[in-house]
């Protein structure tokens, strides 16, 4: 196998489990943490074919840059996880097709789960997670990573499953520092799109919060399209208030008078 499966973690014992037990086709795993304190380096450690390696977090752009370039990774093609991350059903015999062809990565979509229950669809766009450990780059245009290859990139048919299992509590602390990251991202973006002059306007937890209860599947997948639906709700307003916030600052701070100085 020339893919070398890449997680990176931070007090993840809820979701490591099932991530690691999904890679084990793969004779080398390579697990980032970012210094956890539960039982997430335990677990782990009890896969035979994990590498575990520790570096204090700064940013997710430089932390994947270190796992993928600063581990001793001696194969091709690096699969880039989170740890709520998995391959879903046929994921591995389309990556062994994959390998076969000239490609430099492979855009690849996600089942999104809430609750133990797969949902109908969501606002998760397909994201380049497989690709070319030599022709990639890694960019941070606002709360996460973005990888970009250079050459030819594929779609895979089949996905990769997104289940976060952590509590709430944890989940919500998340989605404040995200939020703050998002924030200052519009604030010094020299283009909007339509999704962040929505935010801007504080239009984004009705319209986005709704979007994503359609999508999922509304009444046909019952509590987990509500709470699929609540979470993105939850985490455009914490945006939309803290660009209002930065707003308002940067209005307070350009209608104080002058005193003269220089």
């Amino acid at each position: 196998m020339t893919v070398t499966p890449v997680v990176l973690t931070f007090n993840e014992d809820r979701n490591i489990k099932t991530t690691l037990a999904s890679l084990a086709w793969a004779p080398r795993v390579v697990v980032l943490d970012s210094g956890s304190t539960d039982e997430t380096e335990r677990i782990a450690r009890s896969f035979s074919n994990v590498n575990w390696f520790v570096r204090g977090f700064d940013n997710h752009r430089a932390q994947w840059r270190y796992a993928i370039h600063e581990t001793a990774i001696t194969t091709d093609y690096v699969l880039a996880l989170d740890a709520d991350m998995r391959p879903g059903v046929g994921f591995q015999d389309e990556m062994d097709t994959f390998l076969k062809g000239a490609f430099a990565g492979a855009w690849v979509p996600f089942e999104y789960r809430m609750l133990g229950q797969g949902l109908m669809g969501s606002i998760y766009p397909a994201q380049i997670r497989l690709f070319r450990k030599d022709q990639v780059r890694i960019d941070q245009p606002g709360h996460s990573q973005v990888f970009v290859v250079n050459g030819a990139v594929c779609r895979f048919k089949s996905q990769l499953i997104h289940e976060d299992l952590k509590p709430v509590s944890r989940w919500l602390s998340n989605q404040v520092k995200y939020a703050s990251l998002e924030a200052a991202r519009i604030k010094c973006a020299p283009r909007r799109s339509f999704k962040d002059w929505l935010r801007i306007a504080g239009l984004s937890p009705a319209i986005l919060g709704a979007y994503a209860y359609v999508r999922s599947g509304g009444p046909l997948r019952s509590g987990a399209s509500r709470a699929y639906a609540c979470e993105r709700l939850i985490f455009e307003a914490i945006l939309a208030r803290m660009l209002t916030e930065r707003t308002k600052g940067a209005s307070s701070i350009t209608s104080v008078p002058g005193d003269g100085s220089t």
